[in-house]
């Protein structure tokens, strides 16, 4: 069968075959939405132009989320501070797809955010999260916020509260306006609190502009309060683990 036309439709043996997995694994792409597939009587069937743009949003995505699938834990709090927008969407996206791969339920908090709910999905998207799909099938809560400074960890307790037991839940918080240093560190220590007690995972990024101002020993002070931090700019990615003080 000839396979130079982008509409030809690709059994998952042949997928398999191109991506260099088990077959079964592709069957369960299909199954979960993650590769958009068409069922002809009892067999998937991929196009192959569909096909073509899965393996382009992967490669886009590969090395970071595979970072970050190798770094974050369950449960967890990280801080993330990003050189740009770009940056930071590009984190938003990467976590999600990390929490996507282990079956957690995704949750973008959006009331520190310039952007729209629209332009950020828009966003995930690009940077290759299904987001509309993953919307549509009850998997990612797109939630603003009235006030960012107040109110997070009450909104957060509630989704977990409707949550069925034993489910992750994935949380993204930025900051890309200023935010207010007391206020800032003060929610964070609460998040924290609520990490501790469930199976959470929480990441907070903030552009490098919006903290501007905040003096080195409360970045520090910020950064010590969180399991983990990410710095991350276009010259590289640094991961790191607060450790406990060691006895003297």
């Amino acid at each position: 069968m000839a396979r130079s036309s982008e509409s030809e439709l690709l059994g998952a043996e042949d997928v398999a075959a191109i991506v260099g997995v088990k077959e079964t694994t592709v069957w369960r792409w299909c199954r979960q939405g993650t590769l958009p597939c068409l069922k002809v009587g009892k067999h998937w069937r991929i196009r192959r132009e569909v096909l073509e743009d899965f393996l382009k949003r992967s490669e886009r995505s590969a090395t970071l989320v595979s970072r970050l699938d190798s770094f974050l834990r369950v449960p967890d709090n990280v801080l993330a501070i990003a050189q740009g927008t770009d940056i930071l969407r590009r984190l938003d996206a990467a976590f999600f797809l990390v929490g996507e791969a282990r079956g957690g339920l995704l949750v973008k908090f959006y009331g520190g955010e310039i952007d729209s709910e629209d332009e950020l999905r828009a966003s995930l998207e690009q940077n290759g999260l299904e987001a509309g799909r993953l919307k549509r099938a009850g998997r990612l809560i797109m939630k603003p916020e009235g006030d960012p400074s107040d109110g997070r960890v009450e909104a957060l307790g509630e989704i977990l509260e409707e949550t069925e037991q034993g489910r992750t839940v994935w949380a993204s918080f930025d900051w890309a306006v200023e935010v207010d240093l007391d206020t800032a560190l003060e929610q964070q220590e609460r998040l924290n609190e609520l990490v501790e007690a469930r199976q959470l995972v929480v990441k907070t990024a903030a552009l490098e502009e919006a903290i501007d101002e905040w003096p080195a020993s409360s970045l520090r002070r910020a950064q010590a309060s969180h399991s983990g931090n990410i710095l991350a700019s276009e010259s590289g990615l640094l991961l790191s683990r607060a450790t406990p003080m060691p006895p003297t």
